[in-house]
Formats: C-alpha cells, structure tokens, sequence
C-alpha cells in the first residue's frame, strides 16, 4: 500500500480495518477469543484492543515472525498457553483452562475487513466434519493463463478446478501447529495455511465463500472494500 500507518489500520467506513474483521469473529458466538500477531514496533493495537473490550472475550497478542507462517505460529504457541473457555458457552459458567491440541482455531487475514458471518457458519460446520480443516475459497471465473519470464504464453489452465484461497482457514490446533513446525524446519514456502497443511500430507476442503471477501492488497482495494461495506450494510 506504501505509506503509513500499516494498512490494517487505514480507515475503512470509519473503523480501522482490522476492526472490522475482529468484530465479525469476536461477535460470533462460537468464537471464544482473538490472538493477534503483532509486529514489534505496532503502536496502534492498544487503543483498537480497549475499543474492542465491550465483547467481553479474551484479546491477547502474539509477536509477528518474519513470514506469515512464523506469526499464525507465534499466535498458536500463545494460544496453547493462554486459558480458554468452551465453544459456544459463556466464561462465567466455564473453569478456564489451556486451549488444547484438539481445539479448532480459524486463522484471519488482518486486512480481510469484509467476511460474512455466514460464511463463517458454513466454514464452522464443513470444517467439523472434515478431518483435515477446511478454508474459505472462491471459484475462479476468469481463464488463467500461464506465461515464461517474457510474458509469452505456456498454457491456459483449466478454470474448473481452480479457486482463490480466502480466509478464515479452521483447523486442530495441534495438527495446525505440527504443520507450521514442519514447513518452516524444512524451509517450504507457503503463503497460507492450508498450503502447510498440504506439504505435510493433509488434504483441507474448499467451502465456498463470498467473493467480497477480499483482501486489501492495493490501493484501490480499500475503495472496493468500502463498497462491499456498503452493500452489507456495515457503514454509516
């Protein structure tokens, strides 16, 4: 995006982005807290974490890695030490314990402000029926074509099996975190975490999300989200 502040804390619809996208999951009742990775200079996070306190869940913070595997990892160890309550009940009626290896956690993109919470329903349900997790995804509608170095085309790839990657992404909490710990010890690239769960044998499931659900990687997709706001209803 260039330019400060980081992009999570543009304003969006009069919110920060990051705000949007942690209201939606710390609204959803089964949800039962939010780790955020956090790089170590973010001054901006304690402020938008005291605006967010009204939800009554736990907000805690991760220190952010140098790649995105090392943050969701950095998030999950936290996690695995830090007290959590039952899916779906309130604290109050709860004995706080450790989140477990066998807990489900959803990983979000800071900068996908636009998720709808049904979509998060549908992720929810498929991913507790699928042993492997499951992500949010979107078909591809375009043909895709392949090209060498000078932009010559090689191929045009078949659109039918191809879907865009979205978040949240829900797997085990142990089996994610074995996933991460196995990519990073063997250097494999990967720019999700379904990707991590792939190079250490897993097979996730596609559940098909909304194609708002964009992340803001541009400019111009912060003008794009706005509109998507708007067309949900979520600004004034």
């Amino acid at each position: 995006m260039g330019g400060a502040p980081p992009k999570q804390y543009l304003t969006l619809c009069g919110k920060p982005v990051l705000q949007h996208g942690m209201e939606r999951l710390l609204a959803h009742p089964v949800i039962a807290g939010v780790v955020v990775a956090l790089a170590p200079q973010d001054v901006h996070f304690p402020a938008l974490a005291e605006v967010l306190r009204h939800y009554g869940k736990p907000i805690i913070t991760a220190p952010g890695g140098a790649e995105r595997c090392h943050s969701v990892l950095n998030a999950l160890h936290k996690l695995a030490q830090f007290p959590a309550q039952g899916r779906g009940q309130a604290a109050a009626d709860l004995p706080a314990r450790c989140a477990q290896a066998s807990d489900w956690v959803l990983v979000h993109d800071a900068a996908r402000p636009c998720v709808r919470k049904a979509d998060i329903d549908k992720l929810i349900s498929a991913a507790e029926r699928h042993t492997a997790g499951a992500l949010l995804a979107a078909r591809v509608s375009d043909t895709v074509k392949c090209a060498d170095a000078a932009g010559i085309v090689t191929a045009t790839q078949p659109r039918e099996t191809l879907w865009l990657a979205q978040t949240p992404q829900m797997f085990r909490l142990g089996r994610l975190t074995e996933a991460l710990e196995y990519v990073i010890k063997n250097t494999i690239p990967v720019t999700d975490d379904a990707a991590a769960m792939e190079a250490s044998g897993e097979r996730p499931l596609l559940v098909e999300g909304s194609v708002d659900n964009i992340k803001i990687t541009r400019p111009g997709d912060l003008a794009l989200a706005e509109f998507y706001l708007n067309q949900q209803g979520c600004c004034a």
